[in-house]
Formats: C-alpha cells, sequence, structure tokens
C-alpha cells in the first residue's frame, strides 16, 4: 500500500473507531426509553416512541450546528487560523442558545404542530405531551452540546465526544431506570433521566474544551460577534444545511404518519424498526464524521490530492461497515426486536418487515459517506438540492405503490429514498468535483 494511502486509512481508522462507539451509543437516549416503556406497555412504547421521534425531529432540523460546525473549524484548523476556529466555536454557541431560547418560548404551538403532523391519538396525546413538557427543557444543553461536537469533530478529536457521549448514556441509563422501576415516575422518569444526562454532558464538555485548548481560547475575539457581516458565510453555510435536514426530517415524519394511518401495531413495530434504523444510521456515520473533519483539514491546507483519496478510502470502510450491519440484521433480527416487546401481535408484523433492516445498510450507506463529504467542502447548496429531489421521488413514489396492511409500501418508498440520495450525490461530485459550492 502506498505510503498516503497508508497514512489517510490510519487518519480515518483514528478518528472513525471513536465516532462509532459514539454514535452507536446515541441512540440509547431513546432506545433505553423505549425498552423501559415496552416494559409497561404497547400505549406507553408507541408513546415514548413518538415522543422520542419528536425531538429527534426537533433536534434533526438543527443538525446544522454540528455539521456547519465542523466543517468550517476543520478548514480553518487545516489553514492553522486559531483565532477563525475559536471564532467558529463561539459563533455557533451563541445561535445555540439564541435557537434554544426560541424553542423554550414556543414550546407550546411547537407540540401542537407536532401532534397534528403525526396524526397523534386521544390515546397517546396526554403520554406524549407529558413527555415532551420534561424534555424540552434540555434543548439549551441538546442544542449547545451539539457545537461542542461539532468543533471537536473539526479540531480531528474524535475522542472526547466518545467519553462525552458515554459520559451522557451512562447517566440517562442510571437515572431512568431509576426513576421509572425505583420512583415509579414512568413517562416523567425517562423524560427526566434525559434532561438530566443532557446537561451533565454540556458541563463535562465546556470543562473538557477550557482544559484542552488553551491555546486557541482568546476572550478578546469576543467582541467580534457583534459584527454581523462575519456571520454572512457562517449562516449561509448552515441555512442551506437546515434546509436539507428539514427535507430529512419531513420525510421521516411522513413515514411515521402513515404509520400511524395504519393502526397502532403498525406503529409500534415501526418505532422499534426505525430504532435498528438508528443504530446503522449512527455507525455509519462514525465514517460520515471522519470523512467531514479530513476532508475539511486538508481542503483548508490545500491538498485535493489527499481529499480525494480520503474519499474514495471512506467509501471502501463505510461499505465494509454497512454489509457487517446488514448481516447481523439478518441473522439476529428476531433476537433484537425481541429485546422491545414480546407481544405476539407485534412480533408478526415485526418478522414480516425484518428484510428491510438487511437491506437497508447496504444501499443507504452511499448517502450518509456522500454526506460526509459535501459538510467537508462546505458544499451546502449541492447537499441541499440533492436532498430535495430525493424527497420528491419518495414522495411521488410513495403515492405510487399499492398499501398494505403491514405498511411494507412505506419502506419500499423510504428505501427508494435513500437511493435516490445517494445518487443525485453522485451526479453533483461528478459534475464539480471539489469545487462544489
Amino acid at each position: 500500500m502506498p505510503p498516503m494511502k497508508k497514512q489517510i486509512n490510519k487518519e480515518i481508522i483514528k478518528l472513525s473507531i471513536p465516532n462509532i462507539l459514539s454514535n452507536i451509543s446515541v441512540p440509547l437516549l431513546s432506545t433505553v426509553d423505549t425498552i423501559l416503556m415496552g416494559g409497561l406497555s404497547s400505549l406507553h412504547l408507541a408513546s415514548v416512541g413518538l415522543g422520542s421521534f419528536l425531538f429527534n425531529v426537533i433536534y434533526w432540523n438543527f443538525g446544522f450546528l454540528r455539521m456547519g460546525t465542523t466543517g468550517m473549524t476543520a478548514q480553518k484548523y487545516g489553514a492553522n487560523n486559531k483565532d477563525e476556529v475559536w471564532l467558529s466555536l463561539l459563533r455557533a454557541g451563541v445561535l445555540s442558545i439564541l435557537l434554544a431560547i426560541i424553542l423554550l418560548i414556543l414550546q407550546s404551538p411547537i407540540y401542537e404542530l407536532a401532534k397534528s403532523a403525526l396524526v397523534v391519538s386521544a390515546e397517546n396525546d396526554p403520554l406524549i405531551l407529558e413527555y415532551f413538557k420534561i424534555r424540552i427543557w434540555a434543548a439549551p444543553a441538546a442544542l449547545m452540546l451539539m457545537v461542542i461536537m461539532g468543533w471537536l469533530f473539526g479540531m480531528q478529536n474524535a475522542i472526547y465526544p466518545l467519553i462525552l457521549t458515554i459520559i451522557i448514556n451512562v447517566v440517562n441509563i442510571i437515572t431512568s431506570f431509576y426513576l421509572v422501576k425505583i420512583a415509579g415516575l414512568d413517562v416523567r422518569g425517562v423524560a427526566l433521566g434525559t434532561v438530566i444526562a443532557q446537561y451533565t454532558g454540556l458541563i463535562i464538555g465546556l470543562a473538557l474544551i477550557l482544559k484542552k485548548y488553551q491555546s486557541y481560547i482568546n476572550w478578546s475575539l469576543v467582541k467580534r460577534l457583534s459584527v454581523l457581516s462575519e456571520y454572512q458565510r457562517f449562516l449561509k453555510v448552515n441555512f442551506d444545511i437546515f434546509l436539507r435536514t428539514l427535507c430529512l426530517t419531513f420525510s421521516f415524519g411522513f413515514f411515521y404518519r402513515q404509520s400511524s394511518k395504519l393502526g397502532d401495531v403498525v406503529l409500534a413495530v415501526n418505532v422499534v424498526l426505525m430504532q435498528f434504523v438508528n443504530w446503522m444510521s449512527y455507525g455509519i456515520d462514525g465514517f460520515a464524521y471522519a470523512t467531514e473533519s479530513l476532508v475539511g483539514k486538508y481542503i483548508g491546507a490545500g491538498k485535493p490530492k489527499e481529499v480525494k483519496m480520503v474519499i474514495g478510502q471512506s467509501f471502501l470502510w463505510g461499505g465494509m461497515v454497512s454489509f457487517l450491519y446488514a448481516a447481523i440484521y439478518y441473522i439476529f433480527g428476531i433476537e433484537l426486536f425481541g429485546l422491545f416487546s414480546d407481544d405476539p401481535s407485534l412480533l408478526a408484523v415485526g418478522k414480516e418487515l425484518l428484510f428491510f433492516m438487511s437491506i437497508f445498510p447496504i444501499i443507504g450507506f452511499a448517502s450518509y459517506i456522500w454526506d460526509g463529504i459535501f459538510v467537508g467542502l462546505t458544499a451546502t447548496t449541492s447537499m441541499r438540492n440533492a436532498m430535495v429531489m430525493a424527497l420528491i421521488v419518495y414522495l411521488v413514489s410513495f403515492y405510487m405503490i399499492p398499501e398494505t396492511s403491514n405498511g411494507s409500501n412505506v419502506w419500499i418508498a423510504l428505501s427508494l429514498f435513500l437511493i435516490a440520495r445517494a445518487v443525485f450525490q453522485w451526479v453533483y461530485y461528478k459534475k464539480y468535483g471539489l469545487e462544489m459550492k
């Protein structure tokens, strides 16, 4: 193996392994809640599943706080511009605080809008509302943690995000288990456990940055935060990512809406199966995050040859991991589903749909890796446009496929959506290369 390729692979693995470990554990914030509620009733399971998805929707839409921060920080890090590296953290931090305040102020209309969009039944509504009213107070910590994670990835540091994720999940598991099983708080317990975990992670994350990156800290730059003209590119990149993510969250919201129309059994099954998708996506995203960091660093350093090598090797590693996921789901799918529920009606429908869990990693991994490439290049306009076109393919295909009682038509449309994302992203890269905008 050529020395350069060997070095690139070493960097990818160095960043990817901690990312994979931390990202796989991210869904535990909702997976633990789902398991705890599954032990109570299918109503609790579906309600907390929808409640968790609601917060995933909210936080996915603010995913630009992580992605935009990673891409811009990595480029400035590669260019060895310490002032801009520090300012990228401060600017994103200010934006995250402002957005969190807006979420808290508008929490009631946000919930009503989400309830309508997800077709929440009268039976589920009280439990979901109870969960929402408590967990929404974690928004400031959750959004700021996105910034911290993104900045650390841009600094080529995947160890600290791993440490933070482990701490957050351990605190979440311990507190949620105690509050649900011992204190008997049910839905309130899992929501409060998540809030406590998020703020614990925020405090430790800030402490780690202040200790590790003292050479970058320059508080005199705070005065530049009031210079609005310096936010132009920052806001442009983040707004493109926001629109792209809005399309993505709409696609999954549409998925849950159609699932709700098919009844509580199909909805509960799809809540469980979406945990499989989360495990897969966060695992493959470990390589996507490494790609963001390395593409951004080498673009910032003016090394296009290394950028192209990172792209090629990232697809290779991401593909291998996707086949591993597919094999695990194919062999152990029933056993994994049984962790969430032993309800015979849920298991029967779940078995019919497990095929999709076996193919999702294979057909979906390319779109995740492309996302990492586009973020590292800060090619956010192309990223946004590819997502919009893929969403159109998704909606058109859904309405063309005949409805089925077990919801397989919804999964087919979602599969086509993943394929379309990768195809459109590839087309943009073939046309513009590293000059994408």
